[in-house]
């Protein structure tokens, strides 16, 4: 899923726009950001960040800026996931 500090109408335009396939939610009160600590209070943005969790909610990846557009290195971070959960399954 996506989250932005955009409104909702914001956020399905963009999605429309873009075709996505994922839910992008809208953290238009900024207290998801500011619990990430990642809200720029005093431009009242996000810093545009990436989080990977795994499959208990924890956090096991994190990009920020520049890093965060390019989506790899989050797809590199769930397949070493997956494959780790793999592994421990087959113990």
């Amino acid at each position: 899923m996506g989250i932005s500090v955009d409104s909702f109408a914001s956020n399905r335009e963009f999605a429309k726009s873009l075709g996505l396939t994922f839910p992008l939610l809208s953290d238009f009160k900024r207290t998801i950001s500011e619990e990430y600590g990642i809200l720029d209070s005093a431009r009242s943005l996000a810093v545009r960040t990436t989080f990977v969790l795994d499959k208990n909610g924890v956090v096991q990846h994190i990009e920020q800026g520049q890093e965060a557009i390019d989506p790899s290195g989050a797809g590199q971070a769930c397949d070493l996931l997956e494959h780790k959960a793999g592994a421990a399954t087959k113990k």
